[in-house]
């Protein structure tokens, strides 16, 4: 045991009845835990992006464009984790070269990547006019780069941009599918483990998809909200009362759903019922906590600012709070599912209590790090393609 821990990089958990003496070492630790949020913030981004390109609600316009570029950066980012996590991350690439169709991790890399071409294409068509302009008048080596970008086509005629909405409009309904398909199979990993009682359900990978989509949306919007103050533009109001829906709407479903994995698990008393119990009362009781105050709290802000139709700066507040609150709630929910499974033995007779190290390469500063490196890669995109739309000014009142 002294040898293993001296040359893994994660920390022996305390515990309480029959453990097997591998399982004080918990093999996946907070990285495991970011890696699925982050992937996760690409559903909702895209979710946005798709309402405005291919079914065409003009109220989504103002932050489309930025939807698609924060989609496409989570997305870049999102093995980074994942791979720092690996003792010798070159050989991820093995899933890929030698894949065999029985390992989850390997099919999801074939469905990665074609979402990666299926994004990148749709973020081409979609800022083409604008690489173009900006190769025309940009100099030096980031105007190079833009020509580059170009891939020789420099047509923006009005037939040209009109085969660029086309193309963009079918790629993000290509995508929808395609979302659903990635952001699924993180819960497919787990729900699939029948090993792990507090992994094995049917539900799983829903509950992953629509917890997906609502940490998206809420990224979303404190993207776009701070960005604005930042650039120092009014926050398009429709626009935001459009997201407040689309969040509410998701997150309802979100919240049945996972209460309905719960009465179902105590319906049934599934096998190890009694260890899980103790689990939720034990270690996992802070996160579940969080989880549920941090949901339901927004939810009736969010029901309170759509029913009264709350304009201004009281909307604008009011969503920034509940959409951080949401993002927090998500992520307690990675770390009950990712954490909570590992802390219930295989013995169905223990309970493991695992506090993660604060520094080091499964730390929590170096996982935060990560995390926030994602926002400063979509800054970078940005400031390369600036999403911008011009802002609508709303007509006077009549008296």
């Amino acid at each position: 045991m002294d040898s293993l821990m001296h040359v893994a990089p994660f920390v022996a958990s305390p515990y309480t009845g029959y453990v097997y003496p591998n399982e004080t070492i918990l093999p996946w630790g907070v990285l495991i835990v970011i890696y699925p949020y982050i992937t996760g913030l690409v559903a909702g981004a895209f979710i946005v992006s798709s309402l405005s390109h291919t079914f065409r609600i003009e109220r989504f316009k103002p932050v489309s464009r930025l939807a698609l570029l924060a989609a496409f950066a989570f997305l870049c980012f999102a093995p980074t984790p994942l791979l720092s996590h690996l003792g010798h991350p070159e050989r991820a690439f093995e899933a890929i070269w030698t894949a065999h169709w029985s390992s989850a991790f390997a099919a999801f890399g074939y469905v990665a990547g074609f979402y990666f071409i299926l994004l990148g294409m749709e973020v081409w068509f979609a800022f083409r006019a604008d690489i173009v302009a900006m190769a025309q008048r940009t100099r030096g080596a980031l105007g190079g780069l833009y020509r580059v970008l170009t891939l020789g086509s420099y047509d923006v005629s009005e037939r040209a941009l009109a085969y660029d909405r086309k193309w963009t409009q079918a790629l993000a309904a290509l995508g929808i599918p395609a979302a659903i398909g990635l952001h699924g199979y993180v819960g497919f990993v787990f729900g699939s483990l029948k090993s792990r009682e507090w992994w094995s359900s049917d539900l799983m990978p829903i509950i992953f998809l629509l917890s997906a989509v609502v940490s998206g949306v809420a990224a979303l919007v404190v993207i776009y909200v701070v960005s604005s103050r930042v650039r120092k533009t009014p926050v398009d109001e429709d626009c935001l009362t459009g997201l407040a829906w689309v969040l509410w709407s998701f997150l309802i479903v979100t919240m049945v759903v996972e209460g309905l994995e719960y009465v179902e698990m105590f319906y049934r008393s599934i096998e190890g019922i009694a260890e899980i119990r103790r689990l939720i009362a034990g270690p996992i009781w802070a996160g579940l906590t969080i989880q549920a105050l941090f949901s339901v709290i927004p939810f009736a802000v969010l029901s309170t600012l759509l029913a009264r139709r709350t304009r201004g700066a009281a909307l604008i507040g009011w969503m920034v709070f509940s959409s951080v609150l949401v993002m927090i709630a998500v992520l307690a929910m990675r770390w009950n599912v990712v954490i909570g499974g590992q802390e219930l033995s295989k013995t169905a007779k223990g309970i493991l209590t695992f506090t993660p190290p604060l520094w080091g390469r499964e730390g929590v500063a170096w996982a935060l790090t990560l995390f926030a490196l994602s926002f400063v890669y979509l800054w970078a995109l940005t400031r390369l393609l600036p999403p911008w739309e011009p802002a609508r000014v709303a007509a006077p009142a009549r008296r």
